[in-house]
């Protein structure tokens, strides 16, 4: 494995992950500790009653949001190219099925359907929720329906392989992580889900996957 202390000197100590409590930052510290890369970690907190991002990372990324990542130069901030960007530079191969195979185009699909397909609708029940709509008709019409269809979905085809890209573990696992370990805390999702649980307890049990807990610290997934 190569680690952040065999790159080039002007390559090292660089990357600084700009993480908010609760957040999904916590799937970049994973990463990170995945590939044995050194980093930095500056942290920030959420408002106490709005739950937003302060203010302070404004300065890092315009829209304030979390993860972003500084490497040198560069900010990068989206989850999916945080991790793009971090296998290209650091991975050396690793976390990424070779080029032109079924499981890199599994790999490709399940990155980015994380937060283009799954994460909205979960983002939408937490808001909903929190401003005393669960019960409201677009919850029961909508939102609903539509976790039901995704999580069912995801249920299946985590019977096909042991991981999302196939049979060996990739960073698109490490970015479903958040969408699964959110609905896994909802005893009535998860119940009939046994290929999501096994996965959920399965990769909670890597050895990166605490170290990154260790450093960013635990968090709750209902608070994003």
């Amino acid at each position: 494995m190569s680690k952040n202390n065999e790159l080039p000197e002007e390559e090292r100590f660089m990357i600084v992950v700009h993480h908010l409590n609760n957040s999904r930052s916590q799937r970049v510290l994973w990463l990170l500790e995945e590939l044995g890369i050194e980093y930095d970690i500056k942290f920030y907190e959420r408002d106490a009653k709005t739950m937003l991002a302060p203010e302070s990372l404004r300065q890092v990324h315009p829209l304030g949001k979390s993860p972003v990542i500084t490497d040198a130069d560069s900010t990068i901030a989206e989850s999916g190219a945080i991790i793009e960007y971090l296998i290209d530079r650091y991975g050396n191969g690793r976390l990424v099925p070779a080029s032109g195979t079924p499981e890199h185009l599994r790999y490709k699909y399940w990155l980015h359907y994380a937060e283009g397909s799954a994460m909205p609708l979960l983002v939408m029940q937490l808001v909903l929720n929190n401003f005393g709509a669960g019960d409201s008709s677009v919850v029961s019409g909508f939102v609903a329906p539509q976790i039901k269809l995704h999580f069912d979905y995801i249920e299946s085809e985590l019977g096909k392989n042991t991981w999302f890209a196939g049979e060996e573990f990739t960073a698109a696992d490490i970015q479903m992580s958040f969408p699964l370990e959110v609905i896994a805390i909802q005893p009535k999702e998860i119940e009939s889900r046994p290929k999501l649980k096994e996965f959920v307890e399965r990769i909670q049990t890597r050895p990166a996957y605490k170290r990154a807990l260790e450093r960013g610290g635990k968090y709750d997934f209902s608070s994003q």
